[in-house]
This record gives C-alpha cells, structure tokens and sequence, in this order.
C-alpha cells in the first residue's frame, strides 16, 4: 500500500528536463490521490506545445510506481498565465545581464576567442562545456558566433528548438549542458545579415532572457575577431575570462593575440592559450603535422600567460564534428578526447579566488 503523501514526495522531487529543477518546486505538480494502489496525478506544463511533455510524463509515471504504487494515471494540465508569471519569476526575477552574470553572479564567464576563423574555436568551446560537465559543474554553452553558429551540429542538436516561457526561453540541454544558438532561431541555409545594433541586442537578450539553470559556468563561443559581439560581451561581462585559440601556423597565432589585447582593453582576464589543429603521434610512431608548429607557445608568451593545451589534428576529430558527436562522448580514449580533457582541469585550474566581503552591521 502507498499514501498521497509518499507518492507526492517521490514525484515531486522529479526534475523538469528543461527549467531543470523538482516540478514540485516548481509549482508544475496539481492533485495527487490513491485510489488503492493506483495514483493518480495531475502536471501543469509550462507550455501546450511542451516537447518534453512524454519524458516528464514517464518519469512521473516511474516515480509514483517507485512508491508503491501498481497503476499510475497522470493528468497533463496546461499552467494558467497566473502560474507561468509566478514561475518566471521565481526563477528568473532577474533580467539583465549584470544581474544574472555580474561581479557578485557565482557563475563564471568563459569567452573563447580567436582572432580569425577556421582554427576550431567553436570545437573547443562546446567539448570544453561538455569537459566541465563530466566533472560534475552545471554548464551552459552560448554561440555567440552569429554570422558563423555551428555549436547546434556540434552538439549534435542541429534540429532543437528552444521553449519560449512568458519571456524566458528555455535553452535545450544536451550531453547534459543547456545550449543557446541563432542557429535555433533561423532557417540554418539563410544567411544572416545583421549590423552593430542588432548584434548587440542578440548578445543581451541570450544573457537577460535565456534560462541556462543554476549554472556554474558559462562557455561563451565568439565569432572570430574583434568586432561588435566581442565587444557586446566585454561591456555586459567585464570580468569574463578569455581563453583564446590559435592553430600552429604564425598566420594564424599573429591574430589570436590581438583577440586577447582588446579583452584585456574591455577588462577581461585572458586565462590562457589553446593551440587546436596541433602536430601528433599516432600509435604506430607515425608523427602527423599539418599546419607546423609553434604557434600556441608563441601567443602564449607574448600575452604572458600559460599555454593551456594542444590539441591534435585527428581524423576523428574531424569526423566528429561532422557526425554531431563531440570527441568527448563518442572517442573518449583518443589524443584529442585526452587533450580536451586536460584542458578542461587547466580551465578549472585558473579560477580566480573568491575574495571575501564584509558585511554592514548594525546593532
């Protein structure tokens, strides 16, 4: 035998896959009766069109026959305008970007950056997210790179759709990261043609009105070079670090360390290097290069910081890009998995330490 109480208890505590938090805190779990062993429970969605309405449904129905119950019926109700305001703002009270990522945010800011396209920026940036996750942080990924979005195939969510809440959009999550593109929001064989202003305003609105959930970090994927979204993020985030990418080749490692002069001219702190495309050894001893070497070192020394990580040039990094299948889920024991992985500890490694701050007393 079960109780109302015991099943309420077990499908409460299930988590929406979206907003990422108990439904019971979420206001999003009505009635819940037992008629004999069979449940019976009611679920306000957020939305009609809710695209995780089957998951949230089956791990209802999971959680209330781990309580006990033999049969479970769950009712799928719709949130009235009344609760999706409460919930917004529960959730979200706070809508611009220095109150959601702000000095005093506990989120840190990670802006990978280069200064030219085609080094695997944007590869970097979504196995780091994924990297970070593995070892436990709660981690949002935004593609900034508006002109050049391809973080949606990497992750392998070329289709995704965010799920638009009131004024809040939900990023979709993937590989257990939330993800935010303009690859979500346009036709992806249309060009996008857009000026300072509208670049600006795209860059606010991912950090004011995208839920990423209580993250730990922020992986910032930015278009290459040094232009308005660069420049859009270092005025909304100025203590961001930057992480800046480079390939082997000098024309390439010439221009990533301006990409790194002007973050430190916006006040950002530039946490390290990463040199992508690098030169490796394969298991029978062959030795593979493709684009020389050196660069990454070269960058890292006149920007006086630490070169972080070398990644290789494989054809399974390559291929994984292609597939949607990040070489830190499909490849787990190749160089570059090994690579990425290491430099996501050196990320890790060169957090800056939270000071303390006094607090006003009275008495």
């Amino acid at each position: 035998m079960t109780t109302p109480d015991a099943v309420r208890a077990a499908v409460g505590a299930v988590r929406d896959p979206e907003l990422r938090r108990p439904i019971d805190e979420l206001g999003m779990l009505g009635d819940v009766t037992v008629d004999g062993t069979v449940a019976r429970i009611e679920v306000f969605l957020t939305i009609e069109a809710c695209p995780r309405r089957g998951d949230i449904e089956g791990a209802v129905t999971a959680a209330a026959l781990s309580a006990g119950a033999t049969e479970a019926e769950v009712t799928l109700s719709v949130m009235s305008e009344e609760q999706r305001n409460a919930l917004t703002e529960k959730i979200h009270g706070g809508r611009s970007p220095e109150d959601r990522f702000g000095v005093d945010s506990l989120t840190r800011v990670i802006a990978v950056t280069s200064g030219k396209g085609g080094v695997g920026k944007s590869t970097v940036s979504a196995n780091l997210a994924i990297a970070l996750s593995q070892r436990g942080l709660r981690v949002g990924l935004l593609d900034a790179d508006v002109f050049g979005f391809s973080i949606p195939g990497l992750m392998g969510i070329p289709d995704a759709k965010p799920t638009k809440v009131g004024d809040m959009i939900l990023a979709p999550v993937a590989h257990d990261v939330s993800v935010i593109s303009i690859g979500m929001f346009v036709d992806p064989h249309t060009p996008v043609s857009w000026r300072g202003p509208m670049l600006h305003r795209t860059v606010k609105q991912f950090l004011a009105d995208v839920h990423f959930g209580d993250i730990d970090v922020l992986v910032c994927d930015l278009p290459p070079g040094t232009g308005d979204v660069a420049i859009s993020l270092g005025q909304m985030v100025p203590h961001a670090d930057v992480l800046v990418v480079t390939t082997p080749q000098s024309a390439a490692s010439d221009v990533a360390e301006r990409s790194g002069l002007v973050a430190r001219q916006l006040g950002q702190r530039v946490i390290g290097v990463v040199e992508n495309m690098s030169d490796w050894t394969d298991s029978d001893g062959a030795f593979h290069t493709a684009f020389g070497s050196g660069g990454g070192a070269d960058v890292a020394a006149r920007l006086d910081v630490p070169l972080l990580g070398t990644i290789p040039f494989t054809a399974t990094t390559v291929a994984a890009g292609d597939a949607g299948v990040p070489v830190l889920v499909g490849d787990l024991g190749g160089p570059a998995a090994i690579a990425l992985s290491a430099l996501a500890d050196a990320v890790i490694a060169t957090a800056a330490p939270r000071g303390s701050r006094s607090l006003p007393l009275t008495f």
